[in-house]
C-alpha cells in the first residue's frame, strides 16, 4: 500500500469511527457504490482528490507532497432548515474529528480541513437534498521516488 492510499484509508477510517457516535449515524463510504437513497444520518463519501505539490528535500532525498482529497457530504430533509441543520452538524463532527488528531493515527504529517462549498443537488428518492464538499490536504513524506 502506498503512503498516498494509507493516507487516504486513514483519514476515512477516522471519519468512520468519529461519526459512527452520532444518532442516526451517516453512511461512510469511499471507493464504494452510492445507494439510491440518503441515509437519515447522511452520506459522507470520502474521495481520493490530487496531488497538489511535491517539494524535493535534498541530503537525504525525500519528497514532501502536499495531495487534497475531498470529503462530500450530502443530505435530505423536509425542510431547508432541517437540511442546514444537519449539514452544518456533520461539517462541525468532520472538521472536529480531523482536527483532535491531526496526524490521522500517524498516517500523515498534518491533515488540515478548509472552507466547504455548499450546493443543492436532486438525489432519487430525496424531495431534496443540501450537499458540501470539503478539502482536506494531507501533507507527508516520501523517501525516495515522490510515485512511491
Amino acid at each position: 500500500m502506498s503512503i498516498r492510499e494509507a493516507a487516504i484509508a486513514a483519514l476515512h477510517g477516522r471519519l468512520v469511527t468519529a461519526l459512527a457516535l452520532r444518532n442516526p449515524a451517516p453512511l461512510v463510504l469511499r471507493g464504494e457504490t452510492i445507494p439510491q437513497r440518503i441515509p437519515a444520518g447522511g452520506l459522507v463519501l470520502v474521495r481520493d482528490g490530487e496531488t497538489a505539490e511535491e517539494t524535493p528535500i535534498l541530503s537525504p532525498l525525500v519528497w514532501q507532497i502536499e495531495h487534497r482529497a475531498e470529503v462530500e457530504i450530502t443530505v435530505a430533509g423536509a425542510t431547508p432548515a432541517a437540511r442546514n441543520t444537519l449539514l452544518d452538524a456533520l461539517l462541525v463532527d468532520v472538521a472536529a474529528a480531523i482536527t483532535a488528531n491531526r496526524t490521522l493515527g500517524g498516517a500523515v504529517e498534518w491533515a488540515q480541513p478548509a472552507g466547504a462549498s455548499f450546493e443543492d443537488v436532486e438525489f432519487e428518492g430525496a424531495a431534496a437534498a443540501r450537499a458540501a464538499a470539503v478539502p482536506i490536504t494531507l501533507w507527508f513524506t516520501v523517501a525516495g521516488s515522490p510515485l512511491a
